[in-house]
């Protein structure tokens, strides 16, 4: 009888146990039950999940808050697969490429060719091979709109706007079918960024492109087309931290997410794997109509889209040493996206390592002759909580959603796959004629 009853209660552990793990399984793919509203009266139950900056404006720590009109409807964990392209360059090339650091402090990779170039990024240097996931992150090889815009808010309520041309493209380590992994159309060059405005007038025609090299040793450059002037004028490196068209965004920003710094510029710091909520697949349409956002922070109505709660890296990235003299920011907190790499939030301080800037770049969907991927397609944010300002793009616009590679080609009869005009200084000298 003592055997039958051990065997019955080993046997009763055993079917209790079954169903444990199983929710503990589900719980660490949900770790907030799907349909889960969070508002201002219950947010604090799940700010393990926020980052310090989500929190702080939940909480109103500073002028301005999320409020008792905002909310958030959380959604199950959904996986977003890369380019085929580019998972099968990572396989190809990954396992080649190395970490070189230079007498001067700067670090570089050699023998990348496309891809990600640390899949299972590990120590030593796991931080900087985090930054250097997000900065080769799969991105088409161009992304453009004509009436991409911001929208800024200053401390007394005043709301001013913009609109732009912005052209972003890749002229090597390419991960795009039916496309080399280099292009040949601007030599030497890695990446360019180019913007145009068009409203308001006062300031239409005034552009700025920066162009990043392939020999990484070689500092981007960045020049400003000034109307007024009919000419271009080159700027010095210290333009990294001066406002693109007035905003809180500096030329280190924003990219493709929550940074645009020269990683070969920066130690980077691994700090811990954390779970964060993000809005990871808004919808690109309703991201370009001020109506759907809530002020005084422009953060999105429910249906522009769920949120989720995803794997993030955190890291500390600041200039290495001998650059960090007279840098805007003493560090970035990044939480980049385990699965596409990006960082999504950021959290930038001043100097003194105080709080200074909150950045959200929730990213979007763009279409390529290969799927629908993840890029800077959206909406996002960055919130000055010291001088009390916030400046907000959205990605789509009046013409249109964002878009990507030969959908490009005819934006409103521009074709902004022109490399020679979007993507040169000679192209600079073509505006206004």
């Amino acid at each position: 009888m003592r055997k039958a009853l051990a065997c019955c209660l080993v046997g009763l552990i055993a079917c209790v146990a079954i169903p444990i793990g199983a929710q503990a399984a589900e719980s660490e793919m949900d770790p907030i039950p799907p349909g889960t509203v969070i508002t201002e009266k219950n947010w604090a139950q799940y700010k393990q999940y926020m980052t310090p900056g989500l929190q702080a404006l939940w909480a109103g720590t500073y002028t301005w808050s999320l409020g008792p009109q905002y909310q958030m409807t959380i959604d199950s964990t959904h996986h977003y697969p890369t380019s085929p392209t580019y998972a099968k360059y990572t396989e190809e090339y990954s396992k080649n490429v190395q970490i070189e650091t230079l007498p001067n402090g700067r670090h570089i990779l050699k023998n990348y060719v496309a891809g990600l170039p640390f899949p299972n990024a590990q120590e030593p240097m796991k931080g900087w091979k985090i930054l250097a996931n997000d900065w080769y992150a799969y991105v088409p090889h161009v992304i453009c709109n004509d009436t991409t815009g911001q929208v800024f808010r200053d401390r007394i309520g005043n709301v001013t706007s913009n609109e732009f041309v912005v052209v972003l493209r890749i002229y090597d380590h390419i991960a795009d079918a039916g496309v080399p992994i280099s292009d040949p159309s601007q030599s030497g060059v890695y990446y360019s960024e180019y913007f145009e405005l068009t409203k308001p007038e006062q300031a239409r025609y005034t552009a700025i492109l920066t162009v990043y090299y392939r020999d990484q040793t070689r500092n981007e450059d960045t020049f400003l087309f000034v109307p007024a002037l009919r000419r271009t004028l080159r700027l010095s490196s210290a333009a990294r931290c001066s406002p693109v068209f007035g905003s809180d965004a500096t030329n280190d920003d924003t990219r493709h997410g929550a940074f645009n710094g020269n990683i070969t510029k920066f130690d980077a710091t691994w700090l811990r794997d954390a779970q964060v909520i993000m809005q990871p697949n808004p919808d690109v349409i309703k991201s370009g109509n001020m109506d759907e956002f809530l002020p005084p922070l422009f953060f999105p109505k429910p249906d522009v889209g769920k949120w989720e709660v995803r794997g993030v890296d955190v890291i500390d990235a600041r200039h290495i040493p001998a650059l960090r003299a007279g840098y805007c920011y003493g560090k970035r907190i990044l939480y980049c996206d385990k699965e596409s790499h990006n960082a999504k939030w950021a959290e930038m301080y001043d100097e003194n390592m105080k709080l200074w800037k909150i950045f959200y770049d929730p990213q979007g969907m763009v279409k390529t002759s290969e799927g629908s991927f993840w890029t800077n397609a959206a909406w996002g944010t960055i919130i000055d909580v010291q001088n009390v300002h916030e400046s907000f793009v959205h990605l789509s616009g009046s013409s249109g959603p964002f878009r990507a590679n030969a959908a490009c080609e005819n934006v409103d009869g521009l074709n902004l796959t022109d490399s020679g005009r979007y993507g040169s200084v000679g192209g600079l000298s073509q505006i206004m004629r």
